[in-house]
Order: structure tokens, then C-alpha cells, then sequence
């Protein structure tokens, strides 16, 4: 039995990954600005604001770096992201899609080391979607 075929949070081409998604008491438009905005610091880390043309290069002040690969206003981010403790580089999208009123808030963290890795990153994701959850509850 391969262990890439049938073990939970594996892909078949690039390794390990993780999804997670919540929904959000507020439109999309309110979400994104909070998520660009006052709660970059939250999914991202402190930083002075998001780049937002692909290709755009970043570095948060705890050392995570790494490239837009994709940008569409409102709705989707995607780029690489690198700790500077580890010796590999993984692929993080935040997407927002309409929920009625609501919003979903997905995070998909890809190219994922092992399952150590992965079971680390799907509590923190959890973690962060949880508070971005709670910035808007009632």
C-alpha cells in the first residue's frame, strides 16, 4: 500500500497539504479588507501590507518569505511561503467565496513535508480561521 495514494492529506504530485474552511458573518468585501488590512498579521504575519501583483516579492517581520503567484481583488490570494526554519518552500491560497450573506474563508496549504508538517499546519489554520470567524461574530 503507497502511503501517497491513501493516507489522508496527500496529494499525488506535490507531497503533503492541508485545507480548511470556515464561515464568516460578513460579506466578501468586509472579509478582504480585514484579511489585507488589520488582519494581515493574523494569516500572514506582520508585514506592512500584501503585494499584489504576481511575482511581487514579501518578507514578514518573523521571517516567513516568499512570491505572489496569484492575485484577484476580493476573492484570491496565492503564493508561496517560506518559514526561515525550514528548508523548503509551500504553496498557500486564501480564497473567499460568497456564502448568501456570508462568506467562506478556505485556506489551502500545499507542498507540505510529511505528515508532522501537516498536522502542525491544519491546527494553525484552524487556529487562524477560528479568529477570523470570531472578528465577526456577533
Amino acid at each position: 500500500m503507497s502511503e501517497s495514494k491513501n493516507t489522508t492529506g496527500t496529494t499525488k504530485d506535490a507531497g503533503w497539504d492541508v485545507g480548511v474552511r470556515k464561515t464568516v458573518a460578513a460579506a466578501v468585501p468586509e472579509v478582504w479588507s480585514y484579511l489585507t488590512g488589520p488582519g494581515l498579521p493574523m494569516w500572514l504575519g506582520e508585514i506592512a501590507e500584501l503585494p499584489s501583483k504576481k511575482g511581487m516579492r514579501f518578507r514578514t517581520d518573523d521571517g516567513v518569505r516568499g512570491v505572489i503567484r496569484g492575485y484577484e481583488e476580493k476573492k484570491l490570494v496565492k503564493l508561496t511561503w517560506h518559514p526561515e526554519d525550514w528548508p523548503h518552500e509551500t504553496i498557500l491560497t486564501l480564497t473567499l467565496t460568497k456564502a448568501g450573506e456570508a462568506t467562506t474563508v478556505h485556506v489551502h496549504h500545499g507542498d507540505l513535508a510529511d505528515r508532522d508538517e501537516r498536522r502542525m499546519m491544519l491546527g494553525h489554520w484552524h487556529r487562524v480561521t477560528d479568529s477570523i470567524v470570531a472578528q465577526f461574530a456577533n
